[in-house]
């Protein structure tokens, strides 16, 4: 039997980054198969450092976060800081294809290794650089995180009730999707490079990622000055999320359902009255509506109402699902979208693996996330012809 190649097993990358975003780009790109080595300081990513960790115990080693956005690639310690470490990094940046890193502007420029210094014995490098608010600007030396990037992206602003303050959605989705637009721009980059032989510096700004998620409220305000809000706190909940017996759901006017469609999967023949049917008319009669909803369904399960709503009315309906049900979800599970990863230190876990599909060279699980250091010997020694004892001993990594 034949091993389909990867689809980018011709790719060195060196990955410089630390956190999430960073990480997340430069493991998509092992997951299609490049040789990525993930380049930390002595005392590691400040990701190892972020919780949750696997069994409750603080530890380097222990970091979910670290794990989910390390696996496929191998890693090694560096002080870029000091005059050795830097040129280290120039010996292996003079063949790698992509630098992926997150340093405050400036950081690399200060030691000689920004992307117009590499690319004179290099001058296919690609590096990408993923920060709060990217390269220029007034912002550019300011620092950020999720909620920043949020705040400042205007997701914010469009997210919870009226009658509260704007709220932030849970987790780190915003740092996730800068680190996909970071391995989109790259490979956008790297298309370039194979036409012309030129590589160039890409400019991620997390800001700008989260900003253009918002398709409708920007364009909005920039073609009749309109301003999205948030949601009213009450009166308004049909299209909102709702409760049911088991859980919450959220019930929405579109696909190919009518309005009397949506009435017959309620079983609320008073919803097809015009002070319901007429969507003028609804917001003024909202209350109303969502008491007769929410009788509708307090004695409905998810499952029931997810399946009646998609096979039977086509409708758009859907379920608020927990970590649980995500879990155990069949859908997730057949499209192999969990992997099994065997950890020397955490042990077993199943994590979200495949982001997308491809017919020919998809992404595959070759490695876990390395421990600190753990291929010092492996690249300093094999491919530099250097002494990594050596080089520990004096600091260098």
């Amino acid at each position: 039997m034949m091993t389909m190649p990867a689809a980018l097993d011709d790719l060195r990358v060196l990955d410089l980054s630390q956190g999430i975003a960073g990480p997340l780009s430069a493991r998509l790109l092992g997951d299609f198969g490049a040789d990525v080595v993930k380049i930390e300081p002595p005392d590691g990513d400040c990701a190892r450092r972020l919780g949750p960790f696997a069994g409750g115990e603080s530890h380097p080693e222990k970091s979910l976060p670290f794990l989910l956005t390390n696996m496929n690639k191998r890693g090694i310690t560096l002080a870029l800081d000091r005059p050795e470490g830097a040129a280290l990094l120039r010996r292996l940046a003079a063949d790698a294809d992509v630098i992926v890193e997150s340093f405050p502007p400036g950081y690399l420029a200060a030691r000689g290794l920004d992307h117009a210094t590499l690319a004179r014995d290099n001058p296919a490098l690609v590096m990408t650089s993923i920060t709060p608010f990217g390269q220029t600007g007034p912002y550019r030396h300011f620092t950020g995180d999720e909620i920043v990037a949020y705040a400042t992206g205007g997701v914010m602003a469009i997210s919870g009730t009226t009658d509260r303050e704007p709220l932030k959605h849970g987790g780190m989705p915003g740092q996730y999707e800068t680190g996909m637009n970071g391995m989109l721009a790259t490979m956008v980059a790297l298309l370039v490079r194979d036409m012309t032989g030129i590589g160039e510096h890409v400019d991620v700004s997390a800001q700008e990622v989260l900003a253009s998620t918002l398709v409708i409220n920007q364009p909005m305000y920039s073609w009749f000055g309109g301003v999205q809000g948030r949601r009213r706190p009450d009166g308004g909940a049909f299209g909102q999320i709702m409760p049911c017996k088991d859980g919450y759901f959220v019930s929405q006017e579109g696909a190919s359902a009518t309005w009397d469609d949506i009435a017959d999967f309620f079983g609320r023949p008073e919803m097809k009255e015009p002070r319901f049917a007429d969507h003028a008319q609804r917001g003024a009669n909202g209350p109303a509506l969502d008491a007769l909803v929410l009788e509708a369904t307090r004695d409905r399960t998810m499952a029931e109402m997810f399946r009646t709503a998609s096979e039977q009315y086509r409708m758009l309906l859907g379920i608020v699902q927990t970590p649980e049900d995500l879990a155990h979800c069949p859908q997730l599970e057949a499209r192999n979208f969990y992997q099994e990863v065997e950890h020397p230190v955490i042990g077993r876990i199943r994590v979200p693996f495949r982001l997308w599909n491809m017919t020919a060279g998809p992404a595959s699980y070759r490695r876990t996330a390395p421990l600190l250091g753990q291929h010092n010997a492996e690249i300093y020694d094999a491919r530099l012809g250097l002494d990594a004892a050596a080089l520990r001993r004096h600091g260098t990594i």
